[in-house]
C-alpha cells in the first residue's frame, strides 16, 4: 500500500495542501472503517432480503409494475 495524504482546501484562497498523514490520523480512519462496517453490513443485508423478495412476487406472476404499485 502507497503513502496515505490528506488534502486540505482553504475555500476563501483556493489553496489545496497535500500532505502525507500522520499515525494518528491513520489509526483514527481505521477505526472509522471499522466502526462503519456494520453499518454496510445490514445495509447489504436489507438489500439481499429485498431482492429476494421481489424474486418470489416475480414468480408468483407479479408484473414490474404490480411491484412498483407495492414499493419493490
Amino acid at each position: 500500500m502507497g503513502t496515505k495524504v490528506k488534502y486540505i482546501h482553504n475555500c476563501e484562497t483556493g489553496e489545496t495542501i497535500v500532505r502525507e498523514m500522520t499515525e494518528a490520523e491513520i489509526d483514527q480512519e481505521k477505526a472509522s472503517v471499522a466502526a462503519y462496517a456494520p453499518v454496510i453490513a445490514a445495509e447489504e443485508a436489507k438489500a439481499a432480503a429485498r431482492e429476494a423478495a421481489r424474486a418470489k412476487l416475480e414468480t408468483l406472476g407479479l408484473t414490474t409494475d404490480d411491484l412498483k404499485a407495492l414499493g419493490l
